[in-house]
């Protein structure tokens, strides 16, 4: 299948590690120019060196907690260099534990790096994709929006406010060749899963190996996802193949969830 994203504009977020940098590669050998963002510059460095090297790939720094500087960045990046028809936003997600013991800076932090940050950046790169007739916003968050996760509260319910605004989005973008969707990873082998692992042994007392052979007993796939498979969802959703697929939660979880 000819995914027809050859020498378009891509905008990665969280692209250092995990299924930021799956998504940044996996678009990059379809033919896609890379920009990987993200707040540590070395580990930025190392991405790009990753990446295909017949494309115009590059990079810029920000952090997260700051949505107008973020957006300050991205502006000047494209009034120097290009605009994006893509825009994958990906951020850590915030710590673990119950929502009924969560400080209202838990909350407000997790929703400035994920909601504000994704709406000043759908902000400025959507007047290029208009120009385009072509855009692809795609969020990455979580399988909690269909089913929330225990021990993820914080998370749970910034995913959720997510998930809304994308919706919202994708209603009101549709109309210009815009479409916006969501992913939804799994239990996936990334740096935040070890973590995840490594505090429910310390609560539960349970070795490492023992949380994990649970964890994966309740998937029927019987097996954590390769951040890849995650990534390879996301770039048919970047593609022309894709047009009309719009405001959609897409689980990516080896069927985990017990919802449809």
């Amino acid at each position: 299948m000819d995914l027809k994203l050859n020498n378009k504009y891509a905008l990665v977020c969280g692209s250092t590690a995990g299924i930021g940098k799956a998504t940044a590669i996996a678009l990059a050998e379809e033919g896609v120019n890379i920009t990987l963002i993200a707040r540590n510059e070395d580990k930025l460095k190392t991405a790009l060196a990753e990446l295909p090297s017949h494309r115009n790939h590059n990079y810029i720094v920000a952090d997260f907690s700051n949505p107008l500087e973020l957006q300050h960045k991205v502006s000047e990046y494209i009034s120097n260099n290009h605009g994006f028809h893509i825009l994958v936003n990906n951020t850590g997600g915030p710590k673990g534990g119950p929502v009924f013991s969560a400080e209202l800076d838990e909350f407000e932090s997790a929703f400035t790096q994920h909601l504000k940050c994704n709406h000043v950046l759908a902000q400025t790169l959507v007047p290029f994709m208009k120009e385009e007739n072509f855009g692809r916003i795609i969020n990455v968050i979580s399988t909690s929006v269909k089913q929330p996760l225990d021990g993820l509260g914080v998370s749970n319910t910034i995913r959720g406010a997510v998930a809304n605004w994308s919706k919202t989005l994708a209603n009101e973008l549709g109309q210009f060749g815009i479409t916006v969707n969501n992913v939804l990873p799994g239990a996936t082998g990334t740096e935040r899963l070890t973590q995840i692992i490594k505090n429910k042994s310390a609560k539960t007392g349970k070795t490492e190996e023992e949380v994990s052979d649970a964890m994966k007993k309740a998937i029927p796939a019987k097996r954590f996802a390769r951040p890849e498979e995650t990534a390879n969802a996301i770039t048919f959703l970047a593609s022309e193949c894709a047009s009309y697929i719009n405001g959609i939660n897409l689980p990516v979880d080896g069927g985990r969830t017990k919802s449809l």
